[in-house]
């Protein structure tokens, strides 16, 4: 039997690399990854608008953290804060984009200003260095 036929009546599967550019295989993975990242992008955009909400407005920033995706940090207008982490920074910006909040090129200045730190805060971060109860 010659080498590439599976048997009586079949032809070789063709390799993905073997056709041409916009075939509908080719097509078919680039919806499939374009369909989830879509589906990421609604997920962590209603999570935004839920966190938003909860603290009467909210404004975000998007830093790249490496093979890990991008961080989006949230500040809500009651000094609140959190952050998300999308896969890439370009699902974080659109999911920003798409929940509609202020996004700020860095954290620093009157963004970084509007976080409110309570007991938690410096407990777990200070808190042993200016003799607070020890993280335990």
């Amino acid at each position: 039997m010659p080498a590439g036929v599976r048997g009586q009546g079949h032809a070789p599967r063709p390799s993905p690399f073997d056709l041409p550019v916009g075939s509908i295989l080719a097509m078919a993975d680039t919806q499939q990854v374009d369909a989830k990242d879509g589906r990421r992008v609604a997920r962590l955009a209603k999570q935004i608008g839920a966190f938003s909400r909860q603290h009467g407005g909210a404004e975000g920033q998007v830093a790249y953290i490496g093979e890990r995706g991008a961080r989006i940090v949230l500040v809500g207008e009651d000094g609140g804060w959190g952050d998300l982490v999308a896969p890439s920074v370009e699902i974080a910006r659109k999911a920003v984009e798409k929940a509609g909040i202020t996004v700020h090129e860095s954290f620093d200045g009157e963004f970084a200003a509007k976080v409110t730190t309570g007991p938690y805060e410096w407990t777990r971060m200070a808190g042993i260095q200016l003799g607070g109860p020890k993280n335990g």
